[in-house]
């Protein structure tokens, strides 16, 4: 059910004008998405979360039984002075990670079904902005991932700031510059990496990434983004469907006799993108345009805070 097969959810005439937006259009829109997101990582923040192993910080983790040759300055004697073992008193790391962000700005994400509705690129960026404001307040690192790797951004501005300059700049670039899916070979061992798309590629490819990402091994989050009319296609009589990328037009009569065939291929793909998920050991979140995103930060924050899952 990908962009090369007939499967997929398909594009009514009427609105695929949307496909021609600009990348000075979005750039238009993004001062509102970053306003938005960080009102949304605000709302979320719920302060620094440690990475509860032995390290360098100042906050308590746990006592431990001194080992053989321990240094006498490592012992905390008030604790070891309650039992008949030596204890050291170890403190928990708090070394900022690096999470690499990929948002799918590939034509299919430029379309809504409805004027009421966000674009499925919008929904994207926002999303992926909300993230990144809420890894930075964490003191996290935040780095945009591009098809050569991570972004040089531009000087100036906050943090979140030079992340959607550097999303509007990919956005700016040719078609065949915006694939669906990340690179695999750019990202150092262990990263994690948050993936925002519809995920309408290719499966074999779809797989792949997958593969490999956990192959390095890669701790990935996905977030798949859809429209309400690509889960039901709710339309009736005689449409035209016309794609976003290249695709041949399909003309259907009685287009509301497919739907029930067409739900069960779209629940049938879903279920599949979970299993590989799952399969490869990676995190999967579902939301649709037509919900608030509340509901997805909360899943990604629980999901970046080491509790996996799919999630919806």
């Amino acid at each position: 059910m990908g962009r090369t097969s007939t499967q997929r959810p398909i594009t009514p005439p009427t609105l695929a004008a949307a496909t021609t937006n600009t990348a000075s259009a979005l750039a238009a829109r993004l001062p509102g998405l970053v306003l938005q997101a960080d009102h949304i990582a605000s709302t979320v923040f719920a302060g620094q979360h440690g990475q509860r192993r032995s390290g360098g910080g100042e906050s308590f983790w746990q006592y431990r039984q001194a080992l053989p040759g321990e240094p006498a300055s490592h012992i905390d004697w008030r604790q070891s002075a309650r039992s008949t073992h030596a204890y050291v008193r170890e403190t928990e790391a708090e070394s900022a990670q690096t999470v690499f962000i990929w948002c799918d700005l590939s034509p299919s994400m430029a379309w809504r079904s409805a004027a009421s509705l966000p674009e499925k690129q919008d929904r994207a960026i926002l999303i992926a902005l909300a993230v990144a404001a809420l890894l930075l307040r964490n003191g996290e690192r935040v780095q945009l991932l591009t098809p050569t790797g991570p972004a040089m951004l531009p000087a100036g501005g906050s943090a979140l700031e030079r992340l959607a300059l550097g999303l509007a700049q990919l956005a700016a670039a040719p078609l065949a510059s915006r694939p669906a899916l990340p690179p695999t070979t750019v990202l150092p061992r262990y990263a994690q990496l948050l993936i925002v798309s519809d995920f309408l590629c290719a499966d074999d490819a779809f797989q792949t990434c997958l593969h490999h990402l956990a192959g390095r091994p890669v701790r990935t989050h996905l977030v798949q983004v859809t429209d309400p009319a690509e889960r039901s296609l709710p339309y009736q009589g005689r449409v035209r469907f016309e794609g976003l990328e290249g695709e041949a037009d399909i003309d259907l009569p009685n287009v509301q006799t497919l739907q029930q065939d067409y739900v069960h291929l779209v629940d049938a793909r879903n279920a599949q993108l979970a299993a590989l998920t799952t399969r490869y050991g990676h995190d999967l979140v579902l939301h649709s345009t037509d919900e608030p995103p509340m509901p997805t930060l909360l899943a990604l924050h629980a999901l970046l805070s080491g509790q996996p899952g799919v999630r919806s």
